[in-house]
């Protein structure tokens, strides 16, 4: 694609559509509280990891809204994306939870986009960059 009006908003509406999702699941594990934590530890995963787990998702969704360290953070979130998917929905057999799977498994493939092509013009990465 040559023209960079369109480039740069297919840049922006990815990272609105890919935060959206991390901004929204922080944001529910905070007011759910007492609830995640006694999943996460049904699962194996410690509930005393739950405040960093509420940073990574609003923080690093916040970062990739903005465009602010996009690939470092997006490169962080592939990798969140598919350690959850592994932790909390890799189940043969449950049609449900790899259905879940495979959203984190795409959502990491698209964290990984950005990686390679940053957050594009109309990002703070982009007015840094000049």
């Amino acid at each position: 694609m040559n023209n960079p009006q369109i480039v740069n908003a297919a840049a922006l509406l990815g990272r609105i559509f890919m935060s959206a999702i991390f901004i929204s699941a922080g944001y529910k594990k905070i007011f759910g509280y007492a609830g995640t934590a006694a999943y996460m530890a049904k699962m194996g995963v410690p509930g005393a990891l739950l405040p960093l787990v509420v940073l990574t998702e609003l923080g690093g969704g916040l970062l990739i809204l903005f465009g602010f360290q996009t690939r470092i953070v997006a490169f962080l979130l592939a990798g969140f994306s598919l350690l959850s998917g592994l932790l909390f929905h890799y189940a043969v057999g449950d049609a449900g939870n790899m259905i879940h799977f495979w959203k984190n498994v795409a959502i990491a493939g698209g964290f990984l986009g950005m990686v390679a092509h940053g957050a594009g013009a109309w990002s703070i990465d982009g007015k840094l960059r000049g």
